[in-house]
């Protein structure tokens, strides 16, 4: 298992801390604060969205299968898992299935307002609590030709995000406007996971 430290930030992990997230994007968010952590993948398999899902309840039971699954195979830890997806007029969108599906999801979003929505659950195996709780922020990507778009796909960056779209990356120039946290459409709204692990004492303030 795979530990992870950045940078000397402002805060020390005062117990073991389990990423249950293979996203690259997340233990950035994280290495940045200073924080040692572990990176375990769930194996649980996610189900689809399906019609009538609220996009809220959907992240938020994504976040907590994927936490759940990982303090399971593991002693005295707290595990963070999270699940990031793109909303558009009530539809939830999740990873491309390929780079057809990638090009027709950019075709919709761009030049349209969508809400990214990160639903996270905290799991803490010594006390058997969870504390869950997500971020929704709205964003704007300007409109753009379809062979902008096609060209955009081939690059690969889209394939893994959720949306077809990496904001940390290559696809900022799409990013027209941001409304609400930017750390939640990278994949984990750091200004709401940092109190959480703050309460549950996994982390403290870093002494000078």
């Amino acid at each position: 298992m795979p530990h992870h430290r950045k940078c000397a930030g402002p805060f020390r992990t005062s117990r073991p801390l389990i990423l249950a997230s293979a996203s690259p994007r997340r233990r950035e968010l994280l290495a940045a604060l200073g924080l040692e952590f572990s990176v375990s993948v769930s194996a649980a398999e996610e189900p689809a969205p399906s019609l009538g899902d609220k996009p809220l309840d959907y992240a938020c039971a994504n976040a907590c299968i994927k936490a759940r699954e990982v303090a399971a195979r593991h002693g005295d830890c707290a595990v963070l898992g999270a699940d990031t997806i793109v909303v558009i007029e009530g539809e939830i969108l999740g990873k491309p299935s390929d780079s057809a599906h990638a090009v027709e999801m950019l075709s919709r979003l761009c030049g349209a307002r969508h809400t990214v929505i990160t639903g996270c659950c905290l799991v803490c195996t010594r006390s058997g609590s969870e504390d869950i709780f997500h971020a929704a922020t709205d964003v704007w990507l300007a409109g753009q030709s379809n062979e902008i778009i096609r060209s955009y796909v081939a690059a690969g960056e889209p394939m893994d995000k959720a949306g077809s779209y990496a904001v940390q990356g290559c696809g900022a120039f799409m990013v027209q406007r941001i409304e609400g946290s930017w750390t939640n459409v990278v994949g984990l709204p750091m200004e709401m996971v940092v109190p959480v692990l703050l309460k549950r004492e996994i982390i403290g303030v870093r002494k000078s």
